[in-house]
């Protein structure tokens, strides 16, 4: 059985401090955020939250909270209200199976939208989907670290990857991703629920959309489950986060192909 979701309310915050929060608390666990012009609602598992940790987090950008408790159910009903179309560029539409589908796109992805992170509302997961554009996926072995909803892991299959192993140490997102995965009539994609990357093969391209301390916790490994000539990207990182990445990608001889933005966050590409 589910337990019950956390929900923070924040207001009066500006879309900076948004977006410092929401990195912040993503470290804690948080994994679903809504934002509207001066307000930021935060969710998380009821069983991993801390209310101590949080409390360290606001009390260091001198802002308050109100906290309530939800229920799955009232979550995924809610979400589901809100949850609007996401276009990237004419490349990628990310829909509910509710919406109408939209001409002149090249590729449609319907999920479940329900508490996973990963919609392609969010800056990070948009700027993940637009550099994929610029890959070639074609029979290519695909490792996604934090695969959330299956948001990337489904668009590259879609992009003609031959094989997909996707992995989260959150339950709730595996059974997500899963229906996602259905959803989309996806074949070669391989969930897994586990802690920590463990590549017991090298993969043509890594994706990461988590947040700067997993990324430079993790990145050796992912470096060592690098292909020849494979591709790295990275994401979940404010821009303040990328000189510390850039920092240990090129001890491990990374190269550095581009940083691109968004509302404040980047992703980074890199090769070996």
């Amino acid at each position: 059985m589910k337990s019950n979701y956390v929900q923070l309310t924040i207001d009066k915050v500006s879309a900076e401090q948004s977006e410092i929060l929401i990195a912040q608390l993503s470290e804690l666990g948080f994994d679903g955020f809504e934002e509207s012009e001066d307000s930021l609602s935060a969710f998380i598992d009821e069983v991993a939250f801390n209310e101590d940790d949080v409390n360290k987090i606001f009390s260091m950008h001198q802002l308050t909270f109100s906290k309530s408790v939800l229920e799955q159910k009232n979550w995924n009903e809610e979400w589901e209200k809100n949850f609007e179309p996401v276009m990237v560029d004419d490349f990628a539409l990310i829909r509910a199976a509710f919406h109408e589908p939209v001409k002149n796109v090249e590729h449609e992805i319907i999920i479940t939208p329900k508490m996973s992170f990963g919609t392609g509302h969010h800056a990070t997961t948009y700027l993940m989907i637009q550099q994929m554009r610029g890959l070639n996926f074609k029979n290519k072995s695909v490792f996604d670290f934090g695969t959330g909803t299956g948001i990337l892991a489904i668009l590259a299959e879609k992009l003609g990857a031959l094989s997909i192993t996707a992995v989260d140490n959150d339950e709730w997102s595996i059974n997500n991703a899963e229906e996602n995965i259905a959803e989309n009539n996806c074949k070669n994609i391989q969930l897994q629920l586990c802690e920590a990357p463990v590549l017991v093969k090298q993969f043509d391209v890594v994706l990461a959309n988590i947040n700067k301390n997993v990324i430079l916790q993790f990145i050796s490994v992912l470096e060592t489950g690098l292909a020849i000539n494979g591709h790295l990207l990275v994401s979940g990182l404010l821009a303040q986060d990328e000189n510390d990445i850039l920092f240990a990608a090129s001890g491990l001889g990374l190269k550095h192909i581009v940083t691109v933005s968004r509302d404040k966050w980047i992703c980074i590409h890199f090769c070996n």
